[in-house]
């Protein structure tokens, strides 16, 4: 059995994974839009205008896929009760890819040696996706 987070960013899923592209080396292996759709929404189910959204996308960090969509573009996404955590082979890589998610987001917990890890941070991106970032000991 495998479980794969599905994250909904409610309008702004483009936006993630291009962000996600840049600060931690993702790569998008599927993408379609609403209008790719084979089968309509229902009536009245997506505003107007949202035909370019994005219904489904995958993606790949390291060893992990993930999946996103715009969702119905009902508003702000929220991400609450869980975090991503990405181990970082080195102190360097963990600082950049923490500095990267931080650039726009919300420190949670600075990077800093634990009794765990030598580096170890928790930041909220963006988006309001919760990240730990962290080298293993």
């Amino acid at each position: 059995m495998q479980v794969e987070p599905y994250l909904f960013f409610e309008g702004r899923c483009e936006e993630a994974l291009e962000f996600y592209r840049k600060a931690l080396g993702a790569e998008v292996t599927m993408l379609m839009r609403n209008k790719e759709s084979p089968e309509p929404p229902p009536p009245g189910k997506l505003p107007p205008g949202s035909e370019n959204k994005i219904l489904h996308s995958s993606f790949r960090l390291g060893d992990t896929t993930l999946m996103a969509s715009d969702g119905f573009c009902s508003g702000k996404p929220s991400f609450q009760g869980f975090s991503l955590t990405v181990g970082a082979p080195n102190e360097a890589e963990a600082r950049r890819m923490f500095a990267a998610l931080a650039d726009g987001g919300q420190v949670r917990m600075p990077l800093s040696k634990t009794f765990f890890s030598p580096c170890f941070g928790m930041v909220a991106d963006r988006f309001g996706v919760a990240w730990m970032i962290m080298v293993p000991a």
